[in-house]
């Protein structure tokens, strides 16, 4: 993964507040850190952080240029995103070396199509591995070609690019292959989802009854108080 460019301001303000206004401004709140080094917080470009997420996912390696004059690699430890309008709250920021090891979790994507009448199910989207900092790869591939039901890759099975060593457990569940269910089995699911779909629907209608005669007394305990009121005045 080649390694992106980007700049970046001191930042002073600190807090939610801070966080905040900085983000108002187009940028990103960040914190550069490891090494030993002080943790030193800085403003990223949102957009051009953005493009380069999108574009190298998650592990993208960025060569970052601060206006005080620090140049730094670093790689995204943990990033914050915002799940309304999916823009970056916050992201850590690992201080890297040239030929430094790292451990990342890396995206692993199936290839290939299993047998036909099957059904794929992930159990993990992701895995360890130690890489190179600046050859850490984008993603991982997993073949399910031609797999059967009762089939399970495993980390071990996942190809690995020259450099880059597994630091899961080579015994970790990536996907299993269960067979379709029939036509048979999914009609014989419908009258069960059916019948409790009934019962949600019994259960609001009853709730509704009892709000609308809840409702329907207010005003006439109102309407005793009025007239109370006029009886008292007469």
């Amino acid at each position: 993964m080649s390694e992106v460019k980007i700049s970046a301001e001191p930042r002073t303000e600190f807090g939610k507040g801070g966080a905040r206004r900085t983000r108002r401004a187009g940028k990103v709140p960040a914190v550069l850190y490891g090494h030993g080094e002080k943790p030193k917080h800085i403003a990223l470009p949102a957009r051009e952080f953005a493009a380069a997420i999108r574009k190298g996912g998650a592990n993208q390696l960025f060569a970052i240029e601060v206006s005080d004059g620090t140049q730094v690699l670093a790689l995204p430890k943990a990033i914050q995103r915002d799940p309304i309008k999916d823009t970056f709250e916050h992201v850590d920021l690992l201080l890297v070396r040239r030929g430094e090891k790292v451990t990342v979790e890396v995206p692993v994507e199936l290839t290939g199509e299993a047998a036909k009448d099957t059904l794929i199910v992930h159990d993990h989207d992701t895995l360890a591995v130690t890489a190179d900092a600046t050859k850490v790869p984008d993603h991982l591939e997993a073949s399910i070609e031609g797999a059967e039901p009762g089939v399970q890759v495993t980390a071990a099975d996942v190809a690995l690019p020259a450099g880059v060593e597994l630091a899961a457990d080579p015994e970790l569940p990536v996907a299993t292959v269960t067979a379709a269910p029939t036509a048979e089995q999914l009609e014989a699911t419908l009258p069960e989802v059916e019948e409790a779909d009934e019962e949600i629907e019994a259960g609001v209608g009853e709730e509704t009854e009892s709000s609308e005669g809840a409702e329907a007394g207010v005003p006439a305990a109102a309407g005793g108080e009025e007239s109370a009121e006029a009886k008292t005045e007469a």
